[in-house]
Parts: structure tokens; sequence; C-alpha cells
């Protein structure tokens, strides 16, 4: 492990030593240290997946469009590849590498370096979560297979992937919910604050259910919460009561907003901080704020 990591170098040795991790600096540091002459061409035809990457749903039109770009003007900035048995494996740069197939290009630049199967399990989820726009299912499956190959806890992910405890137990309570609803939660058929409170049901039948009415009827999570409350229907997970102290109701605040927002919420001296760790991220949740900035 050591030995890898040195190979890295000392940024990207201190990047996956440290709590908190950030693919954009990790893959610009790649580049930025990698001299041009070991920049090569590599048949794309020997390239495969990251084993551990967790999306499986890629949007096609925005593909088509970046097959297009390439057709023009080329792969601008170089794929990160580790050596496999045969051929190489991605380590960042999926969506190039997809639509440089589209193209048909036969060959991408790439740099060659090596990482550990942790390593490439950790990229994986980084490049997806800090770039792109995974599913809440993938996600989910993600962090969990993280959890358990690392064995470690839901704190020590949430701290890993700057994320709070409670977006961590509610999107891995995701997986608890039927195969079927977990499709409708993918393509975007119930929104993922319903499926949050879908979860906290046990009876699979009666999640069903309300997933029906919620696609039929239109309910709202409002009105899915004002349901769930009814005494036939058994809880996974007891909601707890709160006493209503000051400092209690600032904590209570900062679970609400870190739920919705996905990210730690701090509220104190009068003061709220919300941590982003990239442009991506802050446009996000200026998203779910739903706040708009004029150019």
């Amino acid at each position: 492990m050591k030995e890898n990591r040195r190979a890295l170098g000392k940024g990207l040795e201190e990047l996956f030593s440290s709590e908190q991790v950030d693919f954009n600096h990790f893959e610009k540091e790649i580049i930025e240290t990698t001299p041009k002459n070991e920049i090569v061409n590599i048949p794309i035809s020997e390239i495969r997946s990251n084993p551990y990457q967790p999306r499986v749903h890629f949007d096609d039109e925005a593909l088509q469009e970046l097959a297009e770009s390439i057709k023009e003007i080329g792969v601008l900035e170089p794929i990160i590849v580790k050596k496999s048995i045969k051929g190489y494996e991605l380590v960042a740069g999926e969506r190039r590498t997809k639509a440089s197939r589209m193209a048909g290009i036969e060959t991408i630049p790439a740099i060659i370096k090596e990482f550990t199967d942790e390593e490439m399990m950790e990229i994986a989820i980084l490049e997806n979560i800090q770039r792109e726009d995974l599913s809440p299912i993938e996600e989910a499956q993600a962090y969990k297979n993280y959890m358990e190959r690392m064995e470690i806890t839901q704190e020590e992910l949430a701290n890993k992937f700057k994320k709070s405890r409670s977006y961590i137990t509610n999107l891995i309570g995701l997986l608890n919910l039927p195969k079927e609803i977990q499709k409708d939660v993918t393509n975007k058929e119930i929104s993922m604050s319903h499926a949050r409170v879908l979860s906290k049901i046990e009876d699979k039948d009666q999640i069903i259910e309300l997933a029906d009415r919620i696609k039929r009827e239109g309910l709202s999570v409002r009105d899915l919460e004002a349901i769930s409350q009814d005494s036939t229907i058994k809880k996974r997970v007891a909601i707890k009561t709160k006493t209503t102290t000051t400092t209690t109701r600032y904590r209570i605040y900062e679970n609400v907003m870190r739920e919705k927002i996905g990210n730690k919420v701090s509220i104190k001296s009068n003061k709220i901080t919300i941590p982003f760790d990239s442009d991506k991220d802050l446009d996000r949740i200026m998203e779910i704020l739903d706040i708009e900035v004029g150019e």
C-alpha cells in the first residue's frame, strides 16, 4: 500500500491519507504532474470499466453530444487507467471512454497509474458523487459496498465523503425498498423524498400500495407522511421525540437541513454554515434551496 501511494506522488498520498477526499483535486493532481511524454494512446478495445463503478445508467443523449464533440476536436483530457492482467481498468474518464467508442475512435490518450482495490473503489464513488448525478439507488449501493469492503461505520463513511450521518443512513435505507420500487426511484417516477418515507415502512405490500398511490394520485411527501402515521402501518424505524431547548432546536434544524441538502450543516453563534466540496456541489445546494442568481 505505502509503495503504491509513494508512486502516486506526495499530493495523492496526502489525498488518500486524509479523512476527506476530493475527486477533482485527485484527477487534477495526476494530470498536472504527469509529463506529456508519459501520456500514451491506448486501444479503447483493451479498456474495461472500473470493477467498482457504481453507475449503471448513463445519459445516452449527453454521451451522444460528447461523442460528436470528440469526432470534431478529439479527447481533450486524458483518461486515467490501471494496467491489469488483460488490458486496462478505468480509473477516471468513463464518459469520455464510452463517448469515444460511440464516435468510432480506436485509441484514446491515457495516463497509466497503479492503484489498490480499495483506492479503485474509493475513486469510482468519488468520480460519480462529486461530478455526475448517480441515481439514489446507485449511490446507496456504492456506499454500502464501500462500507462493507472497508469495514467502517456509517459515521466514518459520512466523514470520508463529506456527507451528514443522516444523509447516509437515509440513503442506504432505500436499499430496504422492494426492487420494483427501487426501479421507480431510479426512473424518477418516485422522488427521493417519497422513497425515504417509504423506506421506513416494514411491510412490502404496504410499500407497493403506497407507491402506486404516489404515482396514481400524485400524493405529496407531506400527504405520504400523514398516511404513514396510521397505526396499521408498521414502521421499520421508530420516531423519536425531542425536547424543545434552544440547543436541541438548533440540532433539529441542522438535521432537517442536512437531510434536505445532503451536506453537513452547523448552526451556532447566529450563523448557518454549509460546507461544499466543488462548484458543482454548490450549484446543487443552490438548486435544492431554490435560489437563482442572475448572470
